[in-house]
């Protein structure tokens, strides 16, 4: 069977609402006998054919699965950092919470214990990383884990601090909203 054929009937059998993002690490086991050059050029086609859409360097949407839900971007960059402490703070938690007015458009912040960085996800947004040197033992009491989003979700307070710490812009925080929630 042709591989990129192998391809498109195990990612229909196999994918679903919650696991409809793929690394090249997760699907490299279907393909042990070839050698990386025609692994890489399998996933070209793959995605030159419509049958995987690229989000970003090393991670690939079966679009067939794709939930209605709008959490792509959190989706991935619990992927994309695997390995790191990661959660959802500043802009992107007071906007949700309403202490900012302005909602970021396809656009996500990421405190980390990575390095920072911004990935481009093409027509899915952006993913900003934050580094943060602060202990997993030190945030426990301020984060919720988000299972919808499948990440570590910081409280107003602790992305307010992470604001500070970042020196982020804080002029658009709403200093009323910030008094009715803590």
């Amino acid at each position: 069977m042709q591989p990129i054929k192998q391809l498109d009937q195990w990612l229909s059998k196999n994918a679903n609402d919650k696991h409809y993002l793929f690394t090249l690490r997760d699907l490299r086991p279907l393909y042990p006998n070839l050698s990386d050059s025609a692994f890489k050029t399998l996933f070209s086609r793959a995605v030159h054919s419509g049958l995987l859409v690229r989000v970003c360097r090393g991670l690939y949407l079966f679009e067939k699965a794709l939930p209605p839900d709008g959490l792509l971007l959190f989706h991935a960059a619990a992927l994309i950092r695997a390995d790191e402490l990661n959660y959802i703070s500043l802009e992107t938690v007071l906007s949700d919470a309403g202490v900012i007015s302005q909602i970021p458009i396809n656009r996500i912040s990421i405190m980390s214990s990575g390095r920072s960085n911004i990935i481009n996800c093409n027509d899915f947004g952006i993913i900003e990383f934050v580094h943060t040197n602060q202990k997993p033992s030190d945030l426990i009491k301020q984060l919720t884990y988000d299972h919808d989003c499948g990440l570590w979700r910081a409280n107003v307070t602790l992305a307010l601090r992470d604001m500070k710490a970042t020196g982020r812009n804080r002029d658009l925080i709403d200093e009323d909203t910030i008094n009715e929630l803590i």
